[in-house]
């Protein structure tokens, strides 16, 4: 096989986790925009500790869990606020950091704040209810609460981590490496060290606790400043894992929970990348039936043989890149990540069939667009996010990886067994973590949860990110559970499916009916 850049395992949640992003795709193309939305206009608000909620935080965590934050408005109809929690929650009387988060206020009769996560790791969830909580949210959630964003530790706004210049991020996307070469193997090795070098010099040493499980305590002492006795929350993708290590670390305080998308907390990474290369192929054979039963569909024949058209192509410009409009030379595993943005959502596939047909006469300025989306640069060559990075740091933290040379390869055979079609491009991410300055800090586990509180669980049949039985596997290992399974295509569910999940998540949230057990949409 042909050289290939630098490999990085699709960014489950960074992409299409926030049901925003992939919907923005076709619309980008289609140059409509996103109508947004809060809640009331208000003047600056101090919100006062509730002394029963500060009387339940851990130990030593009491100034966090009892300071006045100050909500000021900011960015048209939100207020904003920045929350200070501990760096290291070892040693919470040492450094400090500052998670930035956003709320849409309520537009009725205020029952609590509910915090949203759209996944990652890497997304903003301050960006995602800027941008999506005048439309994602049904009239009946918006009444009932404060809909609150926050950037995570490390995340844009929140002690992000930062690595490159977007010049450098550019570069780095364009390289070429023949990874089943011992030399070029070492030379990705060798990039990827000194990008970590840099991560680490560049972001200090919050890089090394930005792991889930810190995050997770964050997540209650946000609760704790929004005054809500029980955490209301609705996490999408990475935000499932997010939502269940906060369950099995303050199983009391768990109040009203979705989980959509849901992650499998108890796998390895290596188990995470199979299901997820095996998720994308059926996604990718879903898009070309849909495809060839419409007009205009530019690959022919059957299934077997439209997929097999689209591996051609991904081969042409593996032996040859492309150069797209604008100058930029278009390698194969950019051309793959433009191929496989617009999965995570159905609306999008139109857009995927429009770079398609340009590609395969020659332009692959389009795919290089849904690869810049994907990767969030702006079409002026900045990069609105650091998610790319910190889904990175995030991941060496969260998970042990396969990282030596033997092992990587012989991942790299199992997951072209896996996809044919994309494997060959998720293999070889231990690369990213073998050199990072922070060793790991969590051992996969199926989770524990024992809190009297039901917890909402959704899976998606044709989801190519978070595959539906891993929605099954969370829900056993909660206990108290309730799964809710969507037959679509597409990432995640509520907010893009139909009347039956959205019903019956916005009678949870609002008034606490709990869907039935096993339920199929």
């Amino acid at each position: 096989m042909t050289a290939r850049p630098l490999p990085a395992r699709p960014r489950s949640v960074a992409l299409g986790v926030r049901a925003l992003g992939a919907m923005v795709l076709a619309m980008v193309l289609a140059s409509c925009s996103l109508l947004t939305g809060g809640g009331r206009s208000e003047e600056a608000a101090t919100a006062k500790a509730d002394p029963s909620i500060v009387a339940s935080a851990p130990a030593g965590l009491e100034k966090f869990y009892s300071q006045e934050v100050v909500w000021e408005p900011c960015e048209g109809e939100f207020q904003c606020a920045k929350v200070t929690v501990p760096m290291d929650y070892g040693n919470p009387d040492g450094g400090t950091i500052q998670l930035a988060a956003l709320r849409a206020s309520s537009t009725g009769k205020k029952t609590g704040s509910l915090l949203v996560n759209p996944g990652g790791p890497g997304a903003s969830g301050y960006d995602f209810v800027k941008d999506a909580a005048g439309t994602h949210f049904s009239q009946a959630v918006r009444d009932s609460f404060d809909v609150v964003g926050f950037d995570p530790r490390g995340v844009k706004r929140s002690a992000p981590v930062s690595c490159m210049t977007d010049a450098e991020r550019d570069a780095a996307r364009a390289k070429i490496y023949d990874l089943e070469t011992d030399a070029g193997l070492a030379a990705a090795l060798a990039d990827n060290k000194a990008i970590a070098t840099q991560c680490g010099e560049q972001t200090g040493p919050v890089l090394g606790h930005i792991d889930t499980i810190s995050s997770a305590k964050d997540l209650d002492v946000l609760r704790a400043v929004v005054n809500d006795a029980k955490l209301n929350y609705l996490g999408y993708s990475y935000g499932t894992f997010l939502g269940s290590t906060y369950a099995s670390l303050f199983p009391d305080n768990v109040g009203r929970m979705v989980l959509d998308g849901a992650l499998d907390p108890s796998i390895s990474n290596e188990e995470l990348t199979s299901g997820q290369a095996r998720a994308f192929e059926r996604a990718i054979r879903a898009y070309v039936a849909s495809c060839q039963g419409q007009d205009g569909c530019p690959l022919s024949g059957d299934v077997e043989a439209g997929v097999q058209q689209i591996r051609d192509l991904i081969a042409a410009v593996q032996q040859t890149p492309r150069t797209a409009k604008d100058g930029r030379v278009v390698n194969a595993t950019t051309f793959v990540s433009g191929l496989i943005t617009p999965l995570y959502n159905d609306q999008s596939w139109p857009a995927l069939t429009q770079a398609l047909e340009a590609a395969m006469t020659g332009d692959v300025s389009l795919m290089l667009r849904l690869a810049d989306l994907g990767a969030d640069r702006s079409s002026d060559g900045t990069y609105t996010s650091n998610s790319t990075f910190a889904f990175n740091a995030i991941n060496c933290l969260d998970y042990p990886m396969v990282s030596d040379t033997a092992g990587m390869r012989a991942e790299q055979q199992r997951l072209m067994q896996d996809s044919p079609t994309f494997g060959y491009f998720f293999a070889y991410g231990g690369t990213n973590c073998v050199d990072w300055p922070y060793p790991n800090v969590r051992t996969p586990a199926p989770v524990e949860y024992d809190g009297g509180s039901t917890i909402v669980v959704i899976g998606t049949t044709g989801d190519p990110a978070t595959p539906v039985e891993w929605a099954s596997s969370l829900r056993k290992q909660l206990g108290n559970a309730a799964l809710m399974t969507w037959k679509g295509e597409g990432h995640t569910a509520y907010g893009r499916s139909n009347g039956c999940i959205e019903d019956a998540v916005d009678a949870y949230l609002v008034s606490g009916k709990i869907p039935t057990d096993n339920t199929v949409c």
